[in-house]
């Protein structure tokens, strides 16, 4: 961890002037901590993020559990407002609000998410969707308002990426070597700590890796550090590997190409990706192959044997990488080849990698399907709702289905339900909710496992076009920070066209961007956020905080950025005192909406609160102080039914079931698509013997859910009441998901 503060440390050193010496530099002696901090800020900087990733990581888990997201959340939105407001503060007059468009392109699909609640067929899931956004909106914000004052800081952000990858990629693989830290016996082989998921640690694992190549293949970077990313690098491959994450395995071979192709570090990245390669190679080899590490249902104390090999065995690989590291760290500390050499070799590692899709290709050309069928399959078994389940075991990576084209095709199908779900969709984070009318199986997925159909399920088209605008918005601004664009005639000429210019006149050929430490340091944040996206694509992960923070911080650094040419922002540049005024109501005006964006976080959780005090009076006997904490659980989250259950119960055990009755009838009301609220409607309307009622509201909760056997048992038991013959009873018309 040090090792990574020491490298933030080393490339701040070459960015910034050194201190003069004199009377009014500070002495070694006599400034202690707060003198050094002040020269060496970004170890301090490394730490304190890393340390914010790791907790989230830890706190939040795999989200989706309020009294665990609520805390970040809030915390997100504060730290972010506070970052804006000392930008807006101590940024240098004139300068250009880069990445504005972004930001106002983010704050767009945050608005567009809370105000889904007012259509949602779960609008208290909504609201929770709408608090998630705006914390990452935070985020975001804050981190392209910090790149304003702080631009020479990028070294410590990327540390603090890979150093919050390694903590939390290491401590899943020490569940996998110590089964019972994880506290339960769940039985799974994959890794699944500390998020309870196994594609997001397989993801947290790639987010690091393109900062890990970094580490190693910088050319200032130092000797010791470089020999640690080798073992780095073989510790994060190595839990991706074994969370048997298709989707984070995938991403990992498109960042890591788009690194070789970018950056011009690959004669060392290549010697160093060898290396943890070979090392990642004979951990998974030794732990596919041994079915106590590989295959679920395997008894705790078997795992745990297997896990204490497994752990020898890594620690032994570590070692060995390591030693590889540090020659290899030799061996480039004696002198450089030719630049000429350099360059031939270069050449050859991006030909090798040009070739090796070709020959994946040549190989699926001569297979018995040859490459167009081979390819249709897989297309086909990918997207086949009703494909054979791989299972959760190593052989998954040879298997292109999944549950997930089940979701997909009822995400499609909610979208497609009429003309309002197409343009606005089923509200923020509806699909659970909406899809269960849909089902045609067992399975319970809270969400789409893909960002698109879920935005499309959720937003409609209107929410997919708020996103690809800000994808846009965020590539342009990417380009501009990296100074990735088109040298050659034939992109110069594109530009032209796109932007209606005569084709005939000639354009010259730009002239190549110095690759300065930073610009390799910011198209390394930028992979990093790519790494996110794509693997959000294909999976929920854009609902786990851990991850989703991580991304949206290199993106918002590099969104902000602005140009290379722009000279790094350091330290405080006073204001002139016409502006400061603004600058300082401006300041406040943030802060107050970061405080007003906490309060709203904070209200469901606060519902919670008094809805558990409620419930605690009910069951003491205590009913009209239950009703009265009730009462204020539902005006903190009046988009809530658990306050009203909890009034009901209240009521009915006052002898007052028309109350009940009445609070019941307005949860129904209130979230007509959610089939707890119609079964407990119906077991009211049961209790007062109003039994075409009974069946009517029972009816609609098999409708909503109908797989659900306690929702079964209901209506089946109100139709024997009723002496209706079970089966014949037609769900009346409820309200469409």
């Amino acid at each position: 961890m040090s090792s990574l503060a020491d490298a933030a440390e080393n490339d701040a050193s070459q960015l910034t002037p050194p201190a003069p010496s004199g009377a009014g530099a500070p002495s070694r002696a006599r400034g202690g901590l707060r003198a050094r901090l002040a020269a060496h800020p970004d170890p301090p900087v490394t730490i304190a993020l890393a340390a914010l990733l790791i907790a989230i990581g830890f706190v939040v888990g795999g989200g989706g559990a309020l009294d665990s997201t609520t805390g970040p959340e809030i915390a997100l939105t504060l730290l972010g407002t506070a970052a804006v407001a000392l930008a807006a503060v101590l940024s240098p007059p004139g300068r250009r609000l880069w990445g504005g468009v972004t930001l106002l392109l983010f704050g767009a699909l945050t608005a567009l998410t809370a105000i889904s609640i007012a259509w949602s067929v779960a609008p208290s899931e909504s609201w929770l969707a709408a608090n998630l956004t705006l914390s990452y909106l935070a985020a975001f914000a804050g981190a392209a308002a910090l790149v304003r004052i702080a631009s020479e800081r990028w070294a410590a952000v990327l540390g603090g990426v890979v150093l919050a990858a390694l903590v939390l990629s290491g401590y899943a693989l020490l569940v996998k070597v110590f089964p019972s830290l994880e506290g339960i016996d769940t039985g799974t082989a994959r890794l699944r700590s500390p998020f309870d998921y196994w594609n997001a640690v397989g993801l947290m694992a790639v987010l690091g890796i393109p900062g890990t190549l970094w580490v190693g293949a910088r050319r200032d970077g130092h000797a010791a550090l470089r020999a640690l990313s080798v073992p780095a690098l073989t510790l994060l491959l190595t839990a991706m590997l074994l969370a048997y994450s298709r989707g984070a395995l995938l991403v990992t071979v498109i960042v890591i190409a788009l690194w070789f192709a970018i950056v011009p570090l690959r004669l060392r990245g290549a010697a160093m990706l060898l290396a943890a390669g070979a090392g990642t190679a004979v951990v998974g080899l030794w732990s596919f192959g041994n079915d106590s590490l590989s295959r679920d249902g395997v008894p705790l104390d078997v795992r745990a044997d297997g896990g204490h090999e497994l752990g020898l065995l890594l620690v032994a690989v570590l070692i060995v990488t390591a030693g590889a590291g540090l020659a290899l760290a030799f061996a480039t500390e004696k002198g450089q080849w030719p630049q000429q050499r350099r360059q031939a070799v270069g050449a050859t590692l991006l030909v090798l990698l040009a070739l090796v899709p070709l020959a994946a290709a040549g190989k699926l050309a001569v297979s018995d399907r040859g490459l167009p069928g081979t390819i249709s399959d897989r297309w086909h078994e990918l997207t086949d709702p009703n494909a054979a389940q791989p299972g959760n075991d190593p052989s998954r990576f040879t298997s292109a289905g999944g549950v997930r084209a089940r979701y997909w095709d009822d995400a499609f199908r909610l979208w497609k339900w009429d003309d309002r779900t197409r343009w606005a969709g089923v509200g923020a984070d509806g699909f659970d909710s909406a899809r269960r009318a849909l089902q045609t199986d067992k399975l319970r997925a809270g969400h789409a496992h893909g960002y698109i159909p879920q935005t499309l399920a959720d937003l409609g088209l209107a929410g997919l076009l708020v996103n690809l605008l800000l994808l846009v918005a965020w590539l342009v601004a990417v380009a501009r920070a990296t100074a990735l664009k088109p040298r050659h005639r034939i992109g110069a000429w594109a530009v032209a066209a796109a932007r209606a210019r005569d084709l005939r006149t000639p354009v010259p050929r730009r002239e190549p961007v110095e690759w300065t430490p930073e610009r390799i340091g910011l198209v390394t944040l930028a992979l990093t956020a790519v790494a996110f996206g794509l693997h959000s694509a294909v999976d929920w992960t854009w609902f786990i905080p851990g991850t989703a923070v991580t991304g949206l911080i290199c993106a918002g650094w590099v969104a902000g950025r602005g140009p290379l040419a722009e000279p790094p922002a350091r330290g405080r540049v006073p204001r002139p005192l016409k502006s400061a005024p603004t600058a300082l109501a401006f300041a406040g005006a943030i802060v107050l909406v970061g405080l007003a964006g906490a309060w709203t976080i904070w209200q469901p959780q606060r519902s919670a609160n008094l809805n558990a005090d409620a419930q605690t009076l009910l069951d003491a006997g205590r009913l009209p102080q239950a009703i009265a904490k009730g009462r204020d659980a539902a005006d903190a989250n009046p988009l809530s039914v658990e306050p009203l259950f909890t009034i009901a119960d209240a009521q009915d055990q006052s002898g007052r079931p028309r109350e009940a009755l009445r609070t019941l009838q307005q949860a129904v009301e209130l979230q007509q698509a959610n089939p707890e609220a119609w079964l407990r409607l119906g077991s009211e309307e049961l209790a007062l013997n109003d039994l075409r009622g009974a069946l009517s509201a029972y009816a609609a909760a098999v409708f909503l859910d109908p797989f659900s056997p306690s929702t079964r048992a209901a209506l089946a038991e109100a139709q024997a009441r009723a002496g209706v013959a079970l089966g014949t009873t037609t769900p009346p018309a409820t309200p469409t998901p």
